[in-house]
């Protein structure tokens, strides 16, 4: 092995973008593959919500916690990309109020800090929200610009020494004489050339495709796709995320986007994670859902549509009761070496997804490295495009 280790990462998401930013810190020489640009999958199609953990304390704690974690984290280090305007949990029957004696609870063990406030209150705070709430809880949620973020962490990278490959499709792993993995074949989409990078540990930080690449290794990694749509309106109608006082389900969430609002989202299962449709039932349902929340949607104008796969974890249980947390897998517990995957989490844990992975592959390779991406500030997402 070179002085300096060679990590290969396979995906330019979220995940993917800030796996690179910690290991060139931590001294690697970093290669990025990515079949697209830079987010062009999944992070790329995400509501942008900075999550305070408050949808999961209750039903997935141990997602919560990391999600109240990393928020404060990144409020630091990445406050060029988030919009830092909190959200609101509202009850609007008697079922979401008794579904805040258990949020109350989740919120303290999870160590979230809420507060509740009074329906007159909450439409001091956001005039548009239905006037017939029975209660409020603020929560510190945030929005973010989905392809800012995952740039700064790409800039940061590329700032100490990472490269990116973007529009280079992953077609193999390469495999030694002892089937353990030490690189890359990948085609060149744009100059139609094809070619191996070899590298002393690969990454897969494919999300939703993270079995896919897996299996050319002849390794396994339980990732249920779950898609979920999402619709864009033309009017900025709140100012806060408004989240629906509930446990997890389809519509319970208005994020506020620049001009526009978000609703979001939904949870089915594909096949084929590269054609996910966008259904016009689930698309109507978002719209009666946010009306529900936000009456004025009725009078806004549908800007789009989109679907995005999120990479959960398992292959039992549905979709929405699937743990929103993350894993790093070795695959030398499959008899693989060279391999490593990063999946599940939110877009508002890659960072500690990236952690965990830096910390294996250290581990894997003996390198004694820390982490120091929890105060490293990002660089301007701007510079990603500055040679």
């Amino acid at each position: 092995m070179p002085d300096r280790p060679h990590a290969i990462i396979i995906g330019a998401g979220f995940t993917g973008c800030a796996t690179a930013h910690d290991l060139a810190l931590r001294g690697f020489d970093v290669s990025v593959v990515e079949r697209g640009e830079i987010a062009s999958g999944t992070s790329g199609r995400t509501h942008g919500l900075l999550h305070s953990g408050g949808r999961y304390c209750v039903t997935d704690p141990e997602a919560g916690v990391e999600c109240i974690e990393e928020n404060i984290i990144l409020r630091k280090i990445a406050k060029q990309c988030i919009e830092f305007n909190g959200g609101l949990f509202i009850a609007l029957d008697e079922s979401d109020l008794a579904y805040g004696e258990a949020f109350v609870e989740g919120a303290q063990a999870c160590h979230i800090p809420i507060e509740q406030i009074k329906p007159a209150e909450a439409l001091r705070l956001e005039p548009n929200l239905n006037p017939r709430l029975l209660t409020a809880f603020s929560v510190p949620d945030g929005a973010f610009d989905p392809l800012r973020l995952a740039l700064a962490f790409a800039a940061t990278a590329r700032k100490n020494g990472a490269r990116f490959f973007t529009y280079q499709d992953v077609t193999g792993l390469a495999l030694d004489g002892k089937g353990n993995v030490s690189g890359v074949e990948v085609w060149d989409r744009a100059a139609d050339q094809r070619r191996t990078l070899h590298g002393d540990m690969v990454v897969n930080a494919t999300g939703a495709w993270a079995e896919k690449i897996a299996v050319m290794a002849r390794v396994n990694v339980p990732v249920k796709p779950t898609p979920g749509v999402m619709v864009a309106y033309d009017r900025r109608l709140v100012q806060r995320v408004i989240n629906r006082l509930c446990e997890p389900a389809d519509g319970d969430i208005v994020l506020p986007q620049r001009r526009m609002v978000v609703v979001g989202t939904t949870s089915f299962e594909v096949s084929d994670v590269d054609y996910i449709p966008v259904v016009s039932e689930q698309v109507r349902m978002m719209y009666e859902r946010a009306i529900q929340l936000v009456p004025a949607v009725a009078q806004a104008k549908m800007r789009g549509a989109y679907m995005s796969a999120r990479p959960l974890i398992g292959t039992s249980i549905e979709g929405r009761s699937l743990s929103r947390t993350f894993r790093c897998y070795d695959h030398l517990e499959q008899g693989v070496e060279g391999l490593v995957t990063i999946t599940g989490g939110k877009a508002t844990t890659c960072r500690a997804m990236a952690e965990k992975t830096a910390d294996l592959v250290c581990e894997k390779l003996g390198i004694q490295a820390a982490c120091t991406t929890k105060e490293v500030v990002l660089d301007s997402y701007r510079n990603y495009y500055i040679p």
